[in-house]
């Protein structure tokens, strides 16, 4: 399978410019696209003959804290002229800071503290500042319905002051919110190729043509994405309608009353569900019941942030009750060790796709293929299609 870049370097432009810094709560994956990165440099540089190798994109960094709770950002090297990609996961509750002789969580809110702290330390000397946030700050607050804040908004508005020329994320929960800074680069890419790449890997008996196979969109706002994955793969699409009590208030949303289905019958096919976040779980667990009473086979649950904020137990039950095959998400942000282990959780890894976005933009090649992998996506399937399943388990390098 070819990749989406037959050079990922160009030597013509000193690459060395380029640098990360991946915060606290994405150091796993700042490693894992540091690795990409540097393979692909000194291999390109060694076939180039070059004598030039590259050890590390990343730079190094730490935001401490005092027994106060107050914090502060240092970088341990040098930025002046770096073109800088600053990854943070502002999902990463698993990190804790001392307080007065107790353990915190870190909230979103302090991860994106420490981000503005990491800015404001480059002191105005690297070429260019990208901040890479997988799951945007402030993301799910994206509109104003009353007198309520903007969250995502602001953010994005005092990043654009503080410096930052483009940010990057992944399947933003509505990516209208970069209308709020125009003049500033803003990127939202979707995981649809890894993700289909995973199941089709995991579940290699899987039939995927429009007699066996559907699209369901579990909500009227998932339904871009969902259709995208309907058209690609060339199925029908059915959707949920949520008919919500907008009385009422319960956990910062209004609960569901029911879930309404339209579309075409789901008897017998198997069921491939697509939103961008799995918080609860509660919709989608109603969802798989609805499905099965209608008839349907094999459900696949697909989410780009599988978060399961009250556990994973409940999702555990349903699964050996039968209600659905599989939860496949991706590494953009926390996942518990927990839920890696369980049977029916899939993971899409997302260091190499970040590594090519990374790489395209900072030698100013054009992210259109990356934006719509329609053409890799086609060849995935014609491969599986063909019989070929064994090729899609192939070391990632190989691709």
């Amino acid at each position: 399978m070819k990749p989406f870049f037959e050079s990922v370097f160009n030597f013509d432009k000193e690459a060395s410019n380029m640098a990360i810094i991946a915060l606290d709560g994405a150091k796993e994956l700042g490693d894992k696209v540091d690795y990409y990165l540097t393979n692909w440099f000194n291999r390109e540089a060694k076939d180039k003959g070059l004598n030039i190798c590259k050890d590390t994109f990343l730079l190094k960094n730490v935001c401490p804290r005092f027994t106060t709770g107050d914090g502060k950002g240092l970088i341990k090297d040098t930025v002046r002229g770096k073109d800088l990609y600053i990854l943070v996961d502002v999902g990463n509750y698993s990190l804790t800071y001392n307080m007065f002789g107790t353990d915190n969580r870190m909230s979103p809110d302090d991860h994106y503290a420490d981000l503005k702290r990491i800015i404001s330390a480059v002191g105005g000397k690297a070429r260019s500042i990208t901040v890479v946030m997988p799951s945007l700050y402030g993301g799910r607050q994206h509109r104003r319905n009353a007198r309520e804040s903007l969250d995502c908004s602001q953010m994005l508005h005092e990043l654009e002051t503080m410096g930052v020329s483009d940010v990057i994320t992944f399947d933003a929960h509505d990516p209208r919110v970069q209308n709020a800074v125009p003049l500033m680069g803003f990127d939202n890419f979707l995981p649809t190729y890894q993700i289909l790449k995973a199941m089709l890997r995991a579940y290699p008996d899987v039939d995927i043509t429009k007699e066996h196979f559907m699209i369901v969109s579990p909500d009227e706002g998932a339904m871009s994405r969902n259709i995208y994955y309907a058209s690609v793969l060339g199925t029908d699409l059915g959707m949920f309608y949520k008919r919500r009590d907008y009385a009422n208030i319960v956990n910062g949303r209004n609960p569901i009353v029911a879930h309404e289905y339209i579309g075409n019958d789901v008897c017998g096919k198997d069921i491939f569900v697509a939103d961008d976040i799995i918080a609860t779980g509660d919709s989608m667990l109603k969802l798989c019941n609805e499905l099965k009473e209608r008839g349907c086979g094999k459900i696949f649950l697909t989410a780009t942030y599988a978060l399961f904020t009250e556990g994973v137990d409940k999702f555990e039950k349903a699964y050996q009750d039968g209600l659905f095959t599989a939860v496949l998400s991706t590494n953009l942000t926390y996942t518990t060790p927990e839920l890696k282990s369980k049977p029916w959780f899939v993971q899409a890894d997302m260091s190499k796709f970040m590594a090519y976005i990374i790489s395209a933009a900072d030698q100013n090649k054009s992210l259109s293929s990356l934006l719509d992998p329609h053409d890799k996506i086609h060849e995935l399937i014609e491969r599986f299609n063909a019989g070929k399943p064994e090729q899609l388990k192939l070391d990632i390098e190989e691709e």
